[in-house]
């Protein structure tokens, strides 16, 4: 057979050429889309569910969203010392035999300039039980470790609860500091307003 001629050899060494360098930009895209997938899905360090089965194992826990009034809204800032956004709010209830036993507040905000999402849990007093953190899109570096949101154990809300005072602050981390200061606070407030006008405190 006469040898293929000078352009159909070039041809076909193209289409090969194409085709390697397809798979090897396949294989980069895949690596890539990869990679993104896995540093989203790092920012999520638990799910509300985790959250509410470790405070609340084995109860039932009702999620709510309460739209504040803006009586409520005002009752809350002046409480907590801080502004309220917006009035819509997501929390959760547990509840044992028709009893509350604890509830729940997710407080989303900005650190500094990506968000975090806070599981503000709280007892049947209005006390804080717990604080985890579900997501959490600035660096690590800018988290403090678990040992620091246990500050917040048994705290309510008063002057005490604020940096330098019951909550120690942390170094290379004052801004996560603050930000989850002022969310207890503003989950507190908020529970207290909404639990006023249902009659329970």
């Amino acid at each position: 057979m006469p040898p293929a001629p000078e352009s159909t050899r070039s041809m076909h060494n193209s289409v090969t050429f194409f085709k390697r360098r397809g798979l090897r930009v396949a294989a980069v895209v895949a690596i890539q889309v990869t990679s993104v997938a896995l540093v989203l899905d790092a920012t999520v360090l638990i799910t509300v569910e985790e959250v509410l089965e470790l405070a609340f194992p084995d109860i039932e826990t009702t999620r709510e969203t309460v739209f504040l009034t803006d009586d409520q809204r005002r009752d809350a800032a002046t409480a907590a010392e801080l502004e309220i956004e917006g009035a819509m709010v997501t929390r959760f209830v547990a509840r044992t035999d028709d009893r509350v036993v604890g509830f729940a507040y997710l407080d989303t905000h900005r650190v500094r300039t990506l968000p975090e999402t806070l599981v503000v849990i709280l007892d049947s007093g209005g006390k804080v039980r717990r604080v985890e953190v579900a997501a959490f899109r600035e660096p690590l570096d800018y988290k403090p470790g678990d040992s620091w949101y246990r500050q917040f154990d048994g705290e309510e809300l008063d002057r005490d609860l604020a940096l330098d005072r019951d909550i120690r602050p942390i170094t290379g981390a004052t801004l996560t500091a603050r930000a989850t200061t002022d969310a207890v606070r503003r989950s507190l407030a908020i529970h207290a307003a909404i639990e006023k006008d249902e009659g329970v405190q």
